[in-house]
């Protein structure tokens, strides 16, 4: 299985939009030069395991969601957030529900 370093670089560029980050501003805290993430966001430079580390660090996730497309950080909020459900009866689940429809269609 081969990495496809385009790909990498949009998730990579997706969790910096996501995070409202400039490019510059990421580099500066990935210590890694000037241009240099907006080549690997557009897949035309294969960035080191340092430097894929460095920007999760950045990025505040992990390396796995710009690798894989999925990140541990996320996978243990949905197991915590589960554990809260599982203990819950039904009329808690219910309001559970409600709470999170409504939190859905806030413009947080």
């Amino acid at each position: 299985m081969g990495l496809d370093y385009t790909e990498i670089g949009r998730r990579i560029a997706r969790r910096r939009k996501q995070l409202n980050l400039k490019q510059a501003v990421v580099e500066e805290r990935a210590d890694i030069g000037y241009k240099y993430l907006s080549s690997i966001e557009r897949g035309f430079s294969i960035p080191s395991t340092e430097v894929i580390m460095r920007l999760a660090k950045a990025l505040d996730t992990t390396p796995d969601e710009f690798l894989v497309g999925t990140s541990r950080v996320q996978d243990e909020t949905w197991r915590n957030t589960a554990e809260y459900l599982r203990t819950m009866n039904e009329k808690q689940l219910e309001l559970a529900r409600s709470f999170l429809q409504w939190l859905s269609e806030q413009d947080l």
